[in-house]
């Protein structure tokens, strides 16, 4: 599949009216959990888009690109609207919450698995094991809060336990920058890649900042606002990955190139009819905003659609499932891990004065008094051990006691 040579509207043509763009929400008993995740991720994908636009607009001074990009803009903004009202009245703020947390987990390994760039599956397997321990936290705050078991709304298909716990994840912001890739060497899937991620994350901490002061007690208005910071870092982690050396156009062609990727993607693999139709309309619309914006590259850069997306062929298409054993690996592999300039190093062999150490005394003073141990405490004062789905023992032994969390691994020498 091209997008380039496929057929399209008019730009102008693309515009949904309001009766469109509330559609039938789906069952939150009966969808696939992979429904809700691909939900969550697109609606993540054209807010990334829409803001990517405004940012765009706000460099900009040429007449006929800013036209462009308001028609354009808006009719990601009413695709954003439309996917949003996917979700049910009756899912509640921390059900949506697994959600994230299972496509952050799953999304992750999956683009990892497929990466054949070091620098970049590096990236996303050091913070799989952050969100995989985000997913642990929120189900057991879930369970004591309001006695929903979180395997269920998961479909079983994503293990809930620790991961490389939440009080290790604080870190010196510089330390969560990475060594960009250069767009004209990397390979499309690499840059997909980033695109995809960056998005995903950018959702998920703009959700976590919005929403913790809605929730209901003070314990998980304090869990949202600690895990909110580690997703500004992997955002931050993620979007360094990406060339910044690229012009404006330029980006904006990958970005719309990586939304009829991830339509077409979405398309291939959803089982609910009418979001089918929804992803298949879509992904035409992006073919002619992908179109649009490669004639704005080839008038005003002289450079073409092929420059920055090869052939155009689609590479590996996203196919979200279940990754068990490759998380198994990598936290039996990488779990005392922490970020260290450029790269990731193991906290043993940091040095004493590391900036890590310092930034952890700062930000967590007693780790034990952290809103991300206190709700593990607390699903173990009231079911007698905290909460989890694994379908063995856990491949960390440090992480394997119910009864007690471990506020030490991957933080302390």
């Amino acid at each position: 599949m091209n997008p380039i040579k496929e057929k399209s509207k008019n730009l102008h043509n693309n515009f949904l009216p309001l009766k469109k763009m509330y559609p039938k929400s789906y069952n939150k008993d009966k969808v696939s959990p992979y429904t809700k995740t691909r939900v969550i991720l697109m609606n993540g994908t054209e807010f990334e888009s829409q803001w990517f636009m405004h940012n765009f607009a706000r460099h900009c001074d040429v007449p006929e690109i800013l036209e462009t990009l308001a028609v354009v803009r808006r009719q990601e903004q009413q695709q954003q609207k439309r996917i949003s009202c996917l979700k049910p009245i009756n899912e509640s703020i921390l059900e949506t919450t697994i959600g994230y947390e299972q496509l952050a987990v799953d999304l992750t390994a999956c683009l990892a698995r497929n990466e054949k760039d070091e620098n970049s599956r590096k990236a996303l397997d050091f913070a799989l094991l952050e969100d995989f321990d985000h997913l642990y936290r929120y189900a057991n705050l879930l369970k004591t809060d309001k006695n929903i078991d979180a395997d269920i709304l998961v479909g079983k298909y994503t293990e809930i336990m620790p991961g490389r716990p939440t009080v290790a994840e604080h870190r010196y912001p510089v330390d969560d920058l990475k060594q960009h890739m250069n767009a004209e060497k990397a390979d499309l899937y690499s840059k997909l890649v980033a695109s995809t991620i960056t998005a995903a994350e950018q959702q998920t901490m703009n959700y976590y900042m919005n929403i913790a002061q809605w929730y209901k007690n003070d314990l998980g208005r304090k869990l949202y606002a600690e895990i909110a910071m580690i997703e500004e870092a992997h955002v931050t982690q993620y979007e360094s990955l990406k060339d910044p050396t690229m012009t404006w156009l330029e980006q904006w062609v990958m970005h719309e190139y990586c939304e009829c990727w991830l339509y077409y993607s979405a398309v291939q693999d959803e089982s609910e009819e009418n979001i089918k139709k929804i992803w298949n309309e879509h992904f035409k619309m992006e073919v002619s905003h992908l179109k649009t914006a490669a004639k704005l590259l080839k008038k005003y850069e002289k450079k073409s659609f092929e420059e920055v997306c090869g052939n155009g062929e689609f590479p590996k298409l996203l196919k979200l499932g279940s990754n068990k054993d490759y998380i198994r690996k990598v936290l039996q592999n990488t779990i005392t891990l922490t970020a260290d300039n450029m790269d990731y190093k193991d906290i043993k062999k940091l040095p004493d004065g590391h900036r890590y150490f310092d930034y952890q005394k700062f930000m967590s003073g007693e780790p034990e008094k952290n809103p991300s141990h206190l709700v593990i405490e607390k699903a173990i004062e009231r079911l007698g051990k905290d909460f989890r789905y694994q379908d063995s023992e856990h491949p960390v032994k440090e992480l394997r006691s119910r009864e007690k969390d471990n506020v030490k691994i991957a933080r302390t020498k």
